[in-house]
């Protein structure tokens, strides 16, 4: 039998399942909260640190991934405040630097705000948000990838740099992946990359309401929990 939480999420009450994410929570309830590596279903790990809120402890607010914070009774839980934002915005703008070529990327990226890109691009084909090795241990039980190295060297690879035998090929990782769809115009090649922007009349309505979900299109490209 379900228990149920009654929490505060930027001013309104909720009543949620105990054991319940505040993120799931938020999306259950049209609250928007941008995320790329959850994955409904899956172990949640705060990869991507896109969906942090701040949560009220004792009167004072901390900073934490809402993925990895699991509502409670009495919780006070603010998505949208100026100092949230700025954080987001800038690990969105950092992760638009690194995958530049990822249409889920450019459009989180603008769905938090970005409208500059600060850092060098990097044009790299992974950000380990993780989805794809979560996938692989968690709902396909094989465990043929995972992260490998530490610090700059660490990335997505099978074992030995060797595709094992037990790897089921169902592409699932793939499917997951937030790099597999390319911006619009197609890939940005070295040097030409830029933050697209085309979607930007997506916002229009979000400038108006922009804690709620407003069922734009600028969360396909990752499978945005509100469309699973």
């Amino acid at each position: 039998m379900l228990r149920y939480v009654t929490i505060k999420i930027d001013g309104a009450f909720i009543r949620a399942p105990r054991g319940t994410s505040v993120l799931d929570t938020a999306i259950e309830y049209g609250i928007c909260i941008p995320h790329l590596c959850h994955v409904s279903g899956l172990t949640e790990i705060g990869a991507c640190r896109l969906c942090i809120v701040e949560h009220e402890v004792a009167g004072r607010a901390r900073v934490t991934t809402s993925c990895t914070l699991s509502v409670q009774e009495g919780m006070v839980v603010w998505t949208n405040t100026d100092k949230i934002k700025r954080l987001r915005r800038n690990i969105a703008e950092l992760l638009v630097a690194q995958a530049p070529n990822s249409r889920a990327i450019q459009d989180v990226a603008l769905r938090c705000g970005v409208r500059e890109v600060r850092y060098p691009f990097r044009n790299q084909d992974c950000v380990l948000c993780g989805r794809c090795v979560r996938a692989c241990a968690e709902i396909w039980q094989a465990r043929a990838i995972g992260f490998v190295g530490r610090g700059k060297e660490r990335r997505v690879d099978y074992p030995f740099g060797r595709r094992p035998d037990f790897c089921k090929q169902c592409n699932y990782c793939v499917q997951l992946c937030p790099m597999t769809i390319t911006p619009c115009e197609g890939p940005m090649k070295n040097g030409e990359e830029r933050l697209c922007g085309n979607c930007e009349s997506q916002l229009m309505a979000a400038e108006e309401n922009p804690d709620g979900c407003i069922w734009c299109q600028l969360g396909e490209g990752f499978q945005c929990g509100r469309y699973v």
